[in-house]
């Protein structure tokens, strides 16, 4: 099994569409809003955001070959300027890495270690649809914490991405 190139690629595009409205919904908020703890395991808006980010780079390094040393840079990570600039050209990068793979490619196991030192062997393709699918999942906890702040989170399922794709063919 496996899944092609084109597809995989869309779904990434989808997965920047959606993490780029929720970053943009976030940057409204004040230091107290992106802040509050919320009681979940990334606690706030802003540390749930910096998490999904670090995912995101962290895989991103196993597969070209240099993960980061650490998972989250509380230095960097936990401010919206990250988010809102290094993570754009995180999403760049993937793109164009995913841009020089193929079927065959996407098919071969990655050998990796996890966070505790596990060693691991998944094909890549499994490790992208995991990629987008952390992703949803967070951002869903994302869009619920700012319910919860009276807030209206941006629509994020991937349905209205595919309809705004519709839109902008018309």
């Amino acid at each position: 099994m496996g899944i092609d190139q084109p597809v995989l690629r869309q779904h990434f595009e989808y997965t920047i569409w959606a993490t780029r409205r929720l970053v943009d919904a976030a940057a409204g908020l004040s230091e107290n809003e992106l802040n509050r703890d919320f009681g979940h395991a990334d606690r706030s808006v802003l540390g749930t955001l910096a998490h999904i980010y670090a995912a995101d780079r962290i895989w991103l390094g196993r597969i070209e070959g240099a993960p980061p040393a650490r998972f989250l840079d509380p230095d960097r990570d936990f401010r919206m300027e990250t988010l809102t600039k290094d993570w754009p050209e995180l999403h760049t990068r993937w793109l164009a890495w995913l841009d020089g793979q193929d079927r065959d490619s996407l098919t071969a196991a990655l050998q990796y270690r996890d966070l505790k030192g596990n060693l691991h062997a998944t094909p890549l393709w499994q490790l992208l649809l995991h990629v987008v699918n952390h992703a949803s999942h967070h951002r869903g906890q994302v869009s619920a914490m700012l319910r919860a702040m009276g807030r209206t989170p941006p629509p994020v399922d991937l349905i209205f991405y595919y309809r705004s794709l519709a839109l902008a063919q018309q």
